[in-house]
Formats: structure tokens, sequence, C-alpha cells
């Protein structure tokens, strides 16, 4: 095999790992939630099947004459992409959470074709060399043209095939490429035809592998760059909807009632807001959602001025659509990531800022630092208040961590935990509340939870290290283990 062909085969088996490595995150995501653990199981085990791809292969390579097999190993590896999305929907919802999960899923539906695709560059190196004396110049080139390949894959995955398509027909088309290419190699590179019936036998198995993908369902009813949502109806209230992103039951809209607020730290919200005295506000909201507090705030108190910072574009389609939302000059979505976004905000602008931001369970830890709450005491006027809504249970390490962070730049801080306490148990809302001056009495239902001030915060926080853009390891803290 000459070099280039050799160097085009390893720089595009290279690609083709990386798109799926990337597209898993979104595919597990709604079973285990988007977090660094995510991220970090996803990698470490395709990390894994590499090696272990790459070793099995440079053994074939020395035991045999490659070239009748790298036809069917692109085939193999198309065929296996097709059947990582069966075989993750389901195992899925029966995986459970954490590390472990997280790994089993990655193994079971991206190890073998990762492995089996990495498998392509040792056999290219040896059908390239032709004498000892080019090792240094094929190795390294091959080696190249798989770290270039690998790059592309990542930035086009990333950058533009997540945003343009969904999940699946992009891992049904990576698929279909591998397979197509892999039928061409095998008749081109065989020293004879390949047997009928293993021919036929792939073919079928490969249109078993492509019908399995394209027709399993996954729990989305939209892919957005960032969430795979769904939006469903409730039984108990005919107008009521709610806002499922990945794994979290993230927002209740009551489509014919604005001021209907389900969730409890929502409730909480309104009455930090009535705090501010009656009239309109100025609001920024880190965070859309399903948009439940805006519309809320509009309702209830006609005049104020929303900006909200959402990241997810697409998201703000579906609340147009699905959940009644309506933008114009007092309601105002400003698509961004909030920690750059907030830059453009003018200081002292703002009566109430609202954290309610999430990836999974957790608040995105660009999002809880001190460096962040800098720009939000700054955003906001003498007395403003910020709120924010995390989710924490067990010895609510995060939550104490962030009300730590909290008292490092505001002088007076409360935390509303469950009616019960802190959750010792099962994670919970809890709703932090932050201002330069005495915060005024809000309104805590007692069903809604209870107000930690003074000493019994200081108990709570119990010596909890504040946030840094240098310290927040916000999805370990949130773990129980």
């Amino acid at each position: 095999m000459r070099h280039r062909p050799a160097a085009a085969l390893v720089f595009a088996t290279s690609a083709a790992v990386l798109v799926l490595e990337i597209l898993a995150g979104r595919l597990l995501a709604p079973y285990v939630g988007v977090s660094l653990e995510t991220y970090t199981g996803i990698i470490g085990t395709v990390l894994a099947a590499i090696a272990v791809g790459t070793a099995l292969g440079g053994r074939l390579a020395d035991a045999v004459d490659p070239r009748p097999y790298l036809g069917p190993t692109l085939v193999a590896g198309g065929i296996l992409a097709w059947l990582a999305i069966p075989l993750l929907r389901a195992l899925g919802p029966s995986a459970g959470d954490g590390p472990a999960a997280i790994v089993l899923l990655t193994a079971v539906a991206f190890f073998l074709p990762a492995a089996v695709l990495s498998a392509v560059s040792p056999m290219a190196a040896k059908l390239t060399l032709d004498t000892l004396d080019d090792t240094g110049r094929v190795v390294g080139g091959l080696s190249a043209a798989g770290t270039a390949g690998a790059l592309v894959g990542t930035f086009l995955t990333g950058f533009v095939l997540v945003a343009a398509l969904p999940t699946t027909p992009i891992v049904l088309a990576v698929g279909g490429a591998l397979v197509a290419s892999g039928l061409v190699l095998w008749w081109r590179l065989a020293a004879r035809a390949p047997h009928p019936l293993a021919f036929t036998a792939v073919l079928v198995l490969g249109a078993a592998g492509l019908g399995l993908g394209a027709t399993s369902r996954g729990p989305c009813e939209w892919e957005t760059p960032y969430f795979c949502a769904r939006v469903e109806d409730d039984p108990s209230r005919p107008s009521g909807r709610t806002l499922r992103l990945d794994t979290l039951r993230h927002s209740y809209v009551d489509l014919d009632d604005p001021t209907h607020l389900e969730f409890r730290y929502v409730r909480v919200f309104s009455g930090v807001a009535a705090a501010l005295g009656g009239g309109p506000l100025d609001v920024l909201h880190l965070g859309g959602g399903g948009f439940t507090f805006p519309r809320y705030l509009a309702a209830t108190r006609p005049g104020t001025h929303s900006v909200v910072l959402e990241i997810d574009p697409d998201l703000v389609d579906i609340a147009e659509r699905e959940l009644g939302l309506v933008t114009g000059p007092d309601l105002q979505v400003r698509p961004g990531d909030a920690r750059t976004a907030i830059g453009r905000i003018a200081d002292a602008s703002v009566d109430l800022v609202v954290g309610d931001a999430f990836g999974g369970l957790s608040v995105p830890w660009h999002l809880t630092t001190e460096e962040l709450l800098d720009e939000i005491d700054r955003v906001l006027r003498p007395g403003g208040i910020y709120v924010v809504n995390v989710i924490d249970g067990g010895a609510n390490r995060f939550a104490r961590a962030q009300a730590a962070t909290l008292a490092r730049v505001f002088d007076h801080v409360a935390v509303v935990v469950p009616r019960t306490g802190p959750p010792a148990g099962a994670p919970a809302n809890q709703v932090l509340v932050a201002s330069d001056r005495p915060l005024p009495p809000f309104d805590v239902s007692p069903d809604d939870g209870q107000v930690l001030r003074g000493a019994a915060l200081e108990a709570y926080v119990d010596g909890a290290r504040p946030l840094t853009d240098d310290f927040a390891p916000v999805d370990q803290l949130i773990t129980r283990r």
C-alpha cells in the first residue's frame, strides 16, 4: 500500500473514533447526565479501547498478511457503530448513575467500535513499510495522519455536526461511510474475491445493525446542542407542562396561569422577589430553562424588565413553541454562556439576579465561583439580591461550599433548606440568598422550607472551602462517595 492511501485510511478511522467519542456524551446524557465524571468515563474508556485495538491490530499484522483484513475491519467498525445506539438505549434506563454506570454504558456501546477501528493503523503501517530504513517516516507519518484525523473529527463534531444534526443520523452516517469504504477495500485488497457466504453474512449483519440503529427510539423529543429535551403533559392539570432536560425534571409551566408555581424552589424565588417591595424590577436570570420565573414576574409585577442569559438557543425555541414563552422589550433572551455574557451587563443596573442554570444535577462550575460572584455584585444595585438554586444532599458539600463562597463576596447570606432541614439523603433543592445589605424578611411557607441564618448558617457551612476559578470541583462535591 502506498503511503498516501494508508495515511488517508488512518486519518478517516481516527476521525471516526473521535466522532463517536464526542457523540457518546450526548447519547449517554439522558441516562447518566452531563458532568465532568461523564466525560472522564467516556474519554478513559475510549482511550482503553484505542490501546487494546492498536495492540491487537499490530499482533494481527505481524501474524498474517493484513491486506485481506483491512476491508472487513472497516465493515465491522461501521456495523458496531450502528449497534451502539440500540445497545445504549436498551441498557441505559436500568444502568443507574455514577462512574460505574458511565464506564459500563460507554464500554458496552463504544469500546468495540473504537477498538476495531484503532486496529487499522498498525495494519496500514505494516502494509506501507518496504524496508526498515523507512520505519521512522512511515510510522511517524501515519501517527501524524491519525492525530490530524482525530482533530478533524473532534472539531467537526463539536463545532458543526452536533449543532446542525441530531446525534443518531450522525452515528448512522459514520457507520455507513465505514461500511461502504470497507466493502470497497475488501474487494480491492483481497487476493481473491470474498466467499459469497461470508459476504452475504456481512451484508445481513450490516442491514440488521443499520435497521436497529435507525429504528431504536431514545428518550429525547428534541436534541439540542446541549440537552436531550422533552415536554410532558400533566394529567392532573390540563394546562401544565414539565420540561425535562437529560435526567432532570427541570421546569414546570402552566400555559394558562403563569402565576402557578409548581416547584418549591421557584416559590422561594417568588418570596425573595416580593421582599424587594412592590412595583416593577430589573432582573437578570442566569439560565432560562422553561422560563417559569420570568413569566411569573411579568404577570405579577407588570413593567418588570427581565434579561435571560441562556446558553442554548434551541431551548428558547422549544419554550416559545411548547411552553408559552413570549419575548419582547420586557422579557429579553440573550443567547450565550452566562459567565461571559454577564460582562456586557451594566454596573449597578439590576435589582435581582436569579441563578437557575444546570448541567444535570450540578450548576456549571464556572457559575459557582468567587470570580462570578464578583461580577454579580458588580451588576446589582445597592441592596440588590442574588438568589440561586442548587441541588445537593448527603453531606451537602457543594451547597455548603457555595454558601461559603457567597459569604466571601456578600455581607449577608441565608440558605433555604427543605422543611425537614438540610437533606441528609437524596439530593434536594436548596436556595441561597445573598446581598451586600441586610436581607429584608422574605416569606417562605413552612411546607417550602426553613431559613438558615446567623449561627444556624455558620453551623451548616461548617468551614467549607469557598469555590474559585482555580478550585471548583462541583461534580465531585455533589457525589456522595
